[in-house]
């Protein structure tokens, strides 16, 4: 039996996760969170092996909760769901240790193809971001400036983009300010900003925050 804990701010989309795994005698669905911090309480009460994250929840960000589930439990699985499809958001999720990703408008057989894949130790895409990574690799480009960033750095840039100061972003991350401010600084070396205005207005021309 693979016990699943699903994590999603929308009700109906929990509702419709649980009906597709309930499907298949296979899965049992451990518990349900609608935020970042009871997916954590969850993980460590209910012991699942596959979590499946949305990674758009409002409050702690989908690479904060990853890096702290495998911080946890290196056992459990974390599979990202998003309606991002774009570079860097399946690269960045995936080294932040999540062993899949997938888009919110995959099929649900996929949907469970992907966590059988992962609770074999191995990871999965969804085709269609699987097939632009390979192109990428082929054609030996980066498709954002954001690609040259690691997973912390990333999980920085999106809290700058949103406004919240160094204190704050430390807090989250469980990290000094003076560390959070490295973070910050190293971003702007790479994006070749100068300040959290370039940055923010870099991250909304690539969709990577929406836009006021």
């Amino acid at each position: 039996m693979i016990r699943v804990l699903i994590v999603d701010d929308h009700e109906l989309v929990r509702i419709g996760l649980r009906h597709i795994l309930e499907e298949y005698a296979d899965f049992e669905v451990a518990a349900e969170a609608s935020n970042g911090e009871m997916a954590l309480r969850l993980n460590h009460k209910c012991r699942p092996d596959v979590v499946l994250l949305d990674v758009e929840l409002p409050g702690l960000s989908g690479f904060e909760i990853t890096h702290r589930l495998k911080k946890a439990s290196r056992r459990v699985k974390v599979i990202a769901l998003s309606v991002q499809t774009e570079s860097p958001f399946p690269e960045k999720l995936l080294e932040a240790g999540a062993s899949g990703y997938l888009t919110k408008g995959c099929p649900a057989v996929e949907l469970v193809r992907a966590v059988k894949t992962v609770v074999r130790g191995e990871r999965y895409l969804s085709q269609d971001i699987a097939q632009k990574l390979a192109l990428q690799v082929t054609r030996g480009v980066n498709s954002s400036p954001f690609d040259e960033l690691s997973a912390r750095e990333m999980e920085v840039l999106l809290m700058v983009a949103e406004g919240r100061r160094i204190a704050d972003i430390a807090d989250v991350m469980h990290l000094s300010p003076k560390t959070v401010a490295t973070y910050k600084y190293r971003i702007y070396d790479k994006l070749e900003t100068r300040s959290d205005v370039d940055v923010t207005r870099m991250a909304m021309r690539y969709g990577l925050v929406a836009t006021a």
